[in-house]
């Protein structure tokens, strides 16, 4: 139980530094994107740039990757 609280701890700081970071470069983020797609619709899907949609379905999902194996190896760490 331990293993998963330190993981969800571990992707959920570096989601949200990750967030930040794009903010701040002007990239799309996810809670962006949903906001566009309430109020736009589909049009939205007009609206963001391709590199958006490369941070959002690509390099997001890899991120938050690292923060699992970021996690797993400080519990590795610590609790052996």
């Amino acid at each position: 139980m331990i293993r998963i609280y330190v993981i969800g701890l571990s992707i959920l700081i570096v989601a949200i530094l990750a967030n930040g970071i794009v903010v701040k470069l002007g990239i799309t983020s996810w809670y962006h994107f949903i906001n566009l797609l309430s109020k736009n619709g589909n049009q939205v899907f007009t609206m963001i740039s391709i590199i958006d949609y490369i941070w959002l379905f690509i390099a997001y999902p890899i991120v938050l990757g690292f923060g699992y194996w970021v996690g797993d190896a400080i519990h590795k760490t610590i609790l052996g």
